[in-house]
């Protein structure tokens, strides 16, 4: 039971916006966790929990699911039947005639068949995408005019030889930051022997190699997974 549902609770209500406000209160994934001594209310979403706690207030991210409303699908799928070979052996007869002792077992998966996600409605696809993303699994896409690049480093003795190092690879190791970040950032907020004075110091600096690390923004495709420091970083 989160510090919402606590019954008798003389804390201050969750904030409420209006259905067509995009932020996280909105959202049917984002449900309230505690109260931050500088945030207010702050919550976690339910398979994203890698990316600590937000305010209710805070922007919608590339997985907003809107609370009362069926889960749309992001893009269309094959619903063609997976076919599943037979591994049965296969018998010859006395007379040179084969037969096969089991046949192709056929299953047919929509990845449009919605689940019942405490309460909510989700796609199974949906669900898949959302849990892979969370896994850290998800593909993180490259903008596409980096694509096949190269980062040079020059050496200040002409003597010395330059090195070449793709881009794919550095945007490779920058996004495994990344999450290692978040993942830092959710254990912070997870603790239970830090007091939330603590937390926030630490969150402070998490914050700020957020901020340190948005130099290289501009290697990511979607603004949503780029990194997020406090104005003023460097």
């Amino acid at each position: 039971m989160s510090d919402a549902d606590a019954p008798g609770s003389a804390q201050p209500p969750v904030p409420t916006f209006e259905p067509h406000e995009k932020v996280c209160g909105n959202c049917k994934l984002w449900r309230p966790h505690s109260l931050d001594p500088v945030k207010g209310w702050v919550g976690e979403c339910r398979v994203q929990p890698q990316r600590a706690l937000f305010a209710p207030s805070a922007p919608i991210c590339n997985v907003f699911a809107p609370r009362g409303e069926a889960v749309k699908v992001a893009h269309e799928q094959s619903t063609r039947p997976k076919v599943i070979k037979g591994i049965a052996p296969v018998v010859r007869t006395s007379s040179g005639a084969t037969r096969t002792v089991a046949a192709p077992i056929v299953h047919r998966v929509d990845p449009n068949t919605e689940i019942d996600f405490e309460g909510d409605s989700m796609t199974r696809q949906e669900l898949m995408e959302l849990f892979l993303e969370a896994s850290g699994l998800a593909d993180v896409p490259l903008a596409q005019k980096w694509e096949g690049g190269t980062v040079k480093l020059v050496p200040a003795n002409p003597e010395l030889q330059a090195k070449d190092l793709p881009i794919d690879a550095l945007f490779h190791k920058v996004v495994m930051v990344r999450d290692r970040l978040r993942t830092l950032e959710q254990k912070i907020n997870g603790h239970p022997k830090l007091t939330d004075t603590e937390k926030v110091e630490m969150q402070q600096y998490v914050t700020r190699c957020y901020g340190s690390l948005t130099t290289f923004n501009v290697l990511f495709k979607d603004k949503n997974d780029q990194f997020v420091g406090q104005k003023g970083d460097e």
